[in-house]
């Protein structure tokens, strides 16, 4: 795979476009998908270094999180900021990240996405419940590298 563009196919972005817009329906929570074709830097200091050139750490409930991809060198990383982090199980990202990769390991890349932003997005609804006057923060599109 020579191309970040080539890793998912715009029908797959538009499918994992959705699932973000569907998992942030009834939270305040933010959603984001960052994809490059690779990093010189440790996988999850790159992710928190995306997290903040995102925005994703200005917040208001520091309810963010990121799903971070370096295609070439077969890392991800789930990066959720202090809001979430204090609230989720302590097994919970590592039980993300295990559902991730078994449709990772079968190249259903798509579906790995699509699960990820589920159970982020089922826990920021129970955590951070939408509430009235709350607004889309981030943009929910697949941002790259």
């Amino acid at each position: 795979m020579s191309k970040v563009e080539d890793f998912l196919t715009k029908e797959d972005e538009q499918e994992i476009v959705e699932a973000i817009r569907m998992a942030e329906k009834n939270t305040s929570g933010e959603i984001r998908v960052h994809i490059e074709k690779t990093t010189s830097m440790d996988a999850y200091d790159r992710a928190l270094e995306v997290f903040h050139e995102l925005k994703m750490d200005e917040t208001e409930l520091q309810n963010g999180v990121l799903i971070y991809l370096a295609v070439e060198d077969h890392h991800f990383v789930i990066c959720g900021d202090k809001g979430i982090n204090d609230v989720v199980p302590n097994d919970f990202w590592n039980c993300t990240r295990d559902i991730m990769v078994a449709e990772f390991k079968k190249g259903d890349f798509k579906q790995g996405l699509i699960d990820g932003i589920a159970r982020a997005g089922e826990q920021l609804q129970h955590y951070f419940p939408w509430l009235e006057g709350d607004t889309n923060e981030l943009s929910n599109e697949i941002s790259k590298g």
